[in-house]
């Protein structure tokens, strides 16, 4: 028996520009001014409105307000995105018991029994993204798959990948995909200064 056959399902809920939502939340920035979080070099996480005026994760500062001059420029804090997060685990755990905040803005959610309670697995991602904007007012998604790193690429998409093809959804990715799911923000950056040098 294959070793993909017999890995656990997996749900991933995940609140995409997790650090930037947070950041504006705490400092009260409105949603619809551009913001992005930075380590005092690199911007770190960029908001949707940020992003739609050339602002991208790992551009220096200055570049970042050369593309967009009413950027909002927020402090990157853990303890602050673990705070502001705590909501949304609580939400996700009126739904799925037995959650994982693996980092702010990303939960790993057993989906067996909980699927099989809400007649599939399309039904238990619909209902989690539900009671996630119910509760909070946060936009999520969710994905689920075979394992965790599929089902962390699945959530980026919304999509519930069929038991038994996860290999197949991952062949086709690239390694910029992969490092950003399995490291940290840290270590990304590195690897991609590496990669942009060769």
């Amino acid at each position: 028996m294959s070793t993909e056959t017999t890995a656990t399902r997996t749900a991933v809920l995940w609140v995409p520009d997790w650090p930037v939502l947070a950041a504006m939340r705490a400092a009260q920035v409105p949603a619809h001014v551009p913001a992005a979080t930075h380590d005092g070099r690199r911007v770190l996480a960029v908001s949707a409105t940020a992003r739609a005026q050339g602002v991208r994760r790992g551009m220096r500062r200055r570049r970042a307000q050369e593309c967009c001059p009413e950027i909002e420029l927020l402090d990157a804090d853990d303890g602050r995105d673990a705070r502001e997060f705590e909501p949304v685990a609580l939400a996700a755990e009126t739904v799925v018991a037995g959650i994982e905040v693996a980092r702010p803005g990303l939960l790993l959610l057993p989906s067996g029994g909980p699927a099989r309670y809400h007649g599939t697995e399309e039904r238990l991602a619909q209902v989690l993204v539900e009671r996630v904007a119910q509760d909070t007012g946060h936009e999520s998604q969710v994905g689920v798959a075979d394992g965790i790193l599929a089902a962390v690429l699945a959530a980026r998409e919304s999509r519930v990948v069929p038991v038994g093809e996860s290999r197949a959804y991952l062949a086709p990715r690239s390694l910029g995909d992969v490092v950003h799911v399995a490291m940290s923000r840290d270590r990304v950056t590195q690897v991609r200064d590496v990669m942009s040098t060769e």
